[in-house]
């Protein structure tokens, strides 16, 4: 998994397109289907209570906790003071990449705040604000399993992108568990969307809001995602974010 080469292969005119269009971009393919299954496994290969890792990719110092979260959403692990190094590069390279647009769209929508170029500038940020609560962490969602409407927008320092990664295969290894984000605009209705993704592939996504061109110039639209029921099997997700919450 060479992060540079990965991005690389991704036009960010054609994702910056489909941003300002639809709230989310595509990366088709992102991951091969044995990196993807290969982060899926790290559900079942945290170190236990000994501090023992059971996988190269994991230490202590890797991950928060697993745990059951709300009825019916399943489980989470919650990544701690560090991402596995192949996230941890992956990460900090897509924020590189992501960075201009993100500024981009903080000035149309009219905020003044300009993210710096490197990820580890903006986490010192996001400390001097108090946030320091990693919010990056595998999902795994089984049979009657959802995930509620949700954003991650708290703190001051938000950046305007997550991205989330589909770790199964649809239909083979579950059925259900779409991945869904609604956008709600100013005196409209709220409009759905269902974000068609495959074993492997990636979606860049709003994090909360984003610029939309009206009459008068640009307004915020806000925005939010989940996962509908799984109707069977196991559905395992990856949710990458950029800033901390405090």
């Amino acid at each position: 998994m060479n992060a540079r080469a990965m991005i690389e292969r991704f036009d960010p005119g054609v994702v910056g397109a489909q941003l300002d269009a639809e709230g989310y971009a595509l990366l088709p393919g992102c991951f091969e289907a044995h990196e993807a299954r290969a982060l899926a496994r790290l559900l079942d290969e945290v170190p236990d209570a000994s501090g023992d890792a059971g996988h190269a990719l994991v230490s202590p110092a890797s991950f928060a906790s697993i745990a059951p979260a709300e009825p019916a959403s399943g489980e989470s692990l919650y990544f701690g003071t560090g991402l596995p190094p192949p996230l941890h590069a992956w990460r900090e390279a897509l924020y590189r990449w992501l960075v201009p647009a993100a500024n981009r769209w903080h000035a149309l929508a009219g905020i003044e705040q300009c993210f710096p170029a490197e990820l580890d500038t903006f986490l010192d940020a996001n400390r001097r604000a108090g946030q320091r609560r990693p919010q990056s962490h595998l999902s795994r969602l089984r049979a009657g399993d959802r995930l509620a409407l949700h954003r991650h927008d708290e703190g001051e320092q938000v950046f305007p992108f997550q991205v989330i990664v589909l770790l199964s295969a649809p239909q083979r290894d579950f059925t259900g568990g779409e991945f869904v984000m609604t956008e709600q605009r100013p005196r409209m209705q709220s409009r759905p969307m269902v974000v068609p993704l495959a074993l492997g592939d990636a979606a860049i996504i709003a994090t909360a809001q984003r610029p939309v061109e009206g009459a008068h110039g640009h307004y915020r639209a806000r925005l939010k995602h989940a996962i509908s029921r799984v109707r069977s099997g196991e559905r395992t997700g990856l949710e990458l974010l950029f800033h901390d919450a405090p």
